[in-house]
């Protein structure tokens, strides 16, 4: 589903060439594209459906095959392969050379940029699919269901064998709930559990196959109602959190381009030129900030072992909080700057976009923390819960995405509210995480700093 969401996006404007849009070269026509931008619109929606399924699936294959005193390290080594990528995604959306390599990129109706970003997304699909047969191939997992049933298997089989009799050349074996007589053989009970546990597992997979959209959000559902306290604050920290870090993602390279470099889209000519270069100096503040992630990455676990998880979180909102407090002065002076001219201004205009850079970069540890720990105790927090791992990652992702879908929808009319601009949305998402982290430092459960260790054990039900 993301390698055929990316294409949709890379190929909407040929798509939408196809279903009528305008037939005039993309290098005069600077007109709508109704058909190609729906067409864009569906993409997105599949491409943010697909990384949310694939989401907490990943996230409880990550806990299974971690032990339980390697699920911080396991969960470290995820964000530091997840900015690696970031970093390869940056420089491959960055390099703008891809309509050269590859001139069968541009047609008609795809330009240059739309060129450019094609060849970055085919280049995705490559990755993925290569990460994809790597998973399959060499992360092997074994089945809840089959773990249970060799164990009850090998129970039964050791109270069969005590009813074994042996009266002379003969064996009085129990079958079915009978005593009978089998003479000079030997009655194999490990193959009797063997046929027993097939049959059992085929009816399991025939119960699963005929499982629906109505049990899944019903077990969804049961499963809130049955979490451990402990386990509802980490979803209401995790919410709160997300509520903060959408808000920037959202509205980062924009922040970038409008505020701090002075630009606007719809301008003149020059204001055009300085929202670009604004936005460009944000993905560069992205990368610099998916460096930082992956060094952060590598401190997570010492730092949870020395501080304790949750006050490691509690960090990460908090140095979130203070930078959501820069960003507004940051945009106070770059807006008081704005209307003044002179040297020293433009002296202060380059330290404010020093600063902005900066920011962006110091962002990538608290983020690094956010990518990594609520997993790693959700994981812990569930680890004796008989399988509900899966079920957890699934809720612990609806505390992502509603927030995503509150700040996509509430982001722009609050900051109307307030006259336009991002910095009343990065105001609120400052308060949202100072809140985040009150409640993680006083709420969240202590737990043991060698190892994600629970004080009291959890569990659903």
């Amino acid at each position: 589903m993301v390698a055929c969401s990316v294409i949709i996006i890379g190929f909407s404007a040929d798509i939408g060439y196809v279903l009528g849009d305008s037939h005039e070269s993309c290098e005069s026509y600077k007109g709508l594209r109704p058909r190609a931008a729906a067409v864009f619109i569906l993409g997105f929606w599949l491409l943010d459906l697909a990384n949310n399924t694939v989401q907490g699936p990943a996230r409880a294959l990550l806990a299974d095959l971690a032990g339980s005193g390697q699920r911080e390290a396991a969960n470290s080594i995820f964000v530091l392969w997840m900015a690696f990528g970031n970093i390869l995604g940056f420089s491959a959306g960055a390099s703008g050379q891809w309509s050269k390599w590859f001139p069968f990129l541009t047609s008609k109706a795809c330009c240059e940029a739309c060129g450019n970003l094609k060849g970055a997304f085919l280049l995705a699909v490559v990755f993925l699919l290569l990460c994809t047969i790597v998973t399959v191939v060499f992360s092997k997992e074994t089945p809840l269901a089959l773990i249970k049933n060799v164990a009850e298997e090998k129970k039964h089989g050791e109270d069969a064998a005590s009813l074994l009799l042996q009266p002379d050349d003969s064996r009085l074996v129990m079958v079915n709930g009978e005593l009978q007589q089998v003479s000079n053989r030997t009655y194999d009970i490990g193959a009797h559990a063997e046929r027993s546990f097939a049959m059992s597992h085929k009816d399991e997979n025939n119960v699963g196959s005929r499982v629906g959209p109505g049990t899944v959000m019903m077990n969804l559902l049961m499963g809130v109602r049955r979490l451990p306290t402990s386990m509802k604050t980490v979803l209401l920290v995790m919410s709160l959190c997300w509520l903060s870090w959408f808000p920037f993602f959202l509205f980062d390279t924009d922040w970038m381009g409008r505020e701090v470099y002075r630009g606007d889209p719809k301008g003149d000519a020059l204001e055009v030129r300085n929202y670009d270069e604004g936005v460009r100096a944000g993905a560069f503040g992205l990368l610099l900030n998916s460096v930082v992630l992956a060094m952060s990455s590598l401190v997570i676990t010492p730092l949870c072992q020395y501080f304790g998880s949750k006050h490691v979180w509690a960090l990460s909102n908090y140095v979130m909080f203070i930078c959501m407090v820069c960003t507004t002065v940051i945009t106070a002076v770059a807006v008081k700057l704005r209307y003044e001219e002179g040297e020293a201004v433009h002296i202060y205009t380059g330290w404010v976009k020093i600063a902005a850079t900066a920011l962006f970069t110091v962002l990538g540890f608290p983020l690094a923390i956010t990518y990594s720990v609520p997993y790693s105790l959700t994981a812990d927090l569930t680890a004796d819960s008989g399988g509900g791992q899966g079920l957890a990652m699934g809720i612990l992702n609806l505390a992502v995405v509603i927030p995503q879908m509150v700040v996509a929808l509430g982001a722009g009319p609050w900051d109307e509210l307030f006259g336009g601009g991002n910095m009343p949305a990065f105001a609120l998402a400052g308060v949202f995480a100072l809140v985040a982290g009150v409640i993680a430092t006083k709420r969240l459960p202590r737990l043991s700093r060698h190892g994600y260790q629970r004080a009291v054990t959890h569990g659903f039900g």
